[in-house]
């Protein structure tokens, strides 16, 4: 058995524990919204087009709950759960590193069993992501978590650092299980199943050094060469990646400046309790309101914990989540616009040899091969000969880069609908998600200080009847 069974069907993930449905024939499992590495890697229309009334109803319930997506009325059909969690630190002589638990539950039949467990390091998943790409360059592979930085060294072993990335690796796993053709991969399965030898033995036998280094000179030639004809649908998909690129990076950046502006925001305002309980020792008259602000500032400070929290676990992975997903477009894009490159420079390449064939240019040749002893109609029966044979050999080359052109255009354009659907869906989940949370947010911190003023009108009525009396 490659690959250890699980023997239940809960799997411990940090403080809590994450069951697996014991029938996964049934709805999707729900699991949590994940995160990247370094907090979460264009156009006006992310949204359905859809606009506020002002005569809506505006209860918080009602706008939320009445909102439904589209996906929820289809038919789930997931047969594949992975949880990422456990994250273990390693030391050894020449580097430490974090390895994470990758727990499988699956009803498919070319799987050996239904349960696995597994553990991964960072370079598995990047390994994995490699081996995808290389198999489908235009396929969509969702981004894993950058990679870290030395800026952040301090860091990069601290528990907020592991769980973000832990978050992230689970997101990207579940992303690969959901599509329609990784699922599938034979790379994938390895990579959920193969106990660690296994896994590497089988990185070893990718393509050499030397091949993949070959496959980079083709595309870097092809990326100079340029395509002359891209059709226009290809066009569009690429204005539209870099108005998407431009839109949701300057989001991701006002998104993290309001956080950091929001947990300076927060250290002050743990300060502010503590100074007006201490001020109401010294005034008698104020003591009772003076408490009461500090008590209500302590819990206002709770709920803006709370409200940083949820905006850096939820909203900010999402936000820069697409951000990386724009430059996996693009470079989904100019393998492409490779691909087509390859194939234009082999239809002018055949052109060329078929004018040489038929050109009169060739006759003047014959006249050194006679004086050699070989007359000139063997000698043109001869290169004719070696021209059609590369000729063909060409046009069956041809003929390979035009269907690889098609299914990289086909895939292209299937991947691009889903793409856009999944995005939109995240994307709209994480707004109204945010946005419940904000009402929320506001509303405790009203009914805090509501409370306050209460209290207060009730003691001024206390006091006039008192002085009236």
């Amino acid at each position: 058995m490659s690959g250890s069974v699980v023997d239940n069907n809960t799997v411990s993930s940090g403080n809590s524990s994450v069951a697996f449905p014991t029938d996964i024939s049934g709805p999707i499992l729900d699991l949590d919204e994940d995160d990247d590495l370094e907090v979460f890697s264009k156009d006006t229309t992310l949204t359905d087009g859809s606009s506020f009334n002002a005569s809506m109803q505006t209860s918080p319930a009602s706008m939320i709950n009445q909102y439904k997506f589209e996906e929820e009325e289809e038919v789930d059909t997931k047969d594949i759960f992975v949880i990422v969690d456990n994250p273990e630190s390693h030391v050894t002589a020449i580097e430490t590193y974090i390895t994470y638990r990758v727990v499988t539950k699956t009803t498919r039949s070319e799987f050996d069993s239904s349960e696995f467990e597994v553990r991964r390091r960072y370079q598995d998943f990047l390994w994995l992501k490699g081996r995808l790409e290389e198999a489908h360059p235009t396929l969509i592979v969702h981004p894993l978590p950058e990679k870290f930085v030395v800026k952040g060294m301090v860091e990069r072993f601290s528990e907020d650092f592991i769980e973000t990335r832990r978050r992230a690796l689970h997101r990207f796993l579940n992303k690969i299980a959901e599509h329609p053709i990784f699922s599938s991969s034979e790379d994938f399965k390895i990579f959920l199943t193969a106990a660690s030898g296994e896994l590497t033995a089988h990185k070893k036998q990718g393509p050499g050094f030397l091949s993949r280094m070959g496959e980079t000179v083709k595309a870097v030639a092809a990326s100079v060469r340029g395509v002359r004809n891209r059709p226009q649908e290809f066009t569009d998909m690429q204005e539209y990646v870099e108005a998407f690129s431009q839109k949701i990076s300057s989001l991701d950046k006002v998104t993290q400046r309001i956080s950091r502006e929001q947990k300076e925001y927060l250290e002050e305002l743990k300060e502010c309790g503590p100074t007006y309980a201490l001020w109401s020792q010294s005034e008698e008259e104020l003591a009772e309101p003076l408490k009461n602000v500090a008590g209500c500032v302590d819990r206002c400070c709770k709920e803006t914990e709370e409200q940083v929290k949820h905006l850096n676990d939820h909203l900010i992975p999402v936000l820069h989540e697409y951000v990386l997903c724009a430059d996996t477009l693009k470079a989904v894009l100019r393998r492409r616009d490779n691909i087509q490159a390859d194939f234009e420079a082999k239809t002018e390449a055949l052109a060329t040899k078929k004018a040489d064939r038929d050109s009169d240019s060739k006759v003047l040749s014959l006249a050194w091969d006679s004086l050699v002893g070989r007359s000139p109609e063997e000698v043109k029966q001869q290169k004719q000969q070696k021209l059609k044979g590369e000729i063909k050999e060409m046009r069956d080359d041809l003929d390979k880069s035009e269907d690889r052109l098609e299914w990289a255009n086909n895939a292209l354009k299937s991947d691009w609908t889903r793409w856009q659907k999944v995005m939109r869906n995240d994307l709209r989940s994480a707004f109204i998600d945010t946005a419940e949370r904000n009402v929320s947010y506001y509303e405790k911190c009203l009914a805090v200080w509501e409370s306050f003023l209460h209290s207060q009108k009730t003691d001024a009525d206390e006091n006039g009847k008192a002085d009236f009396s």
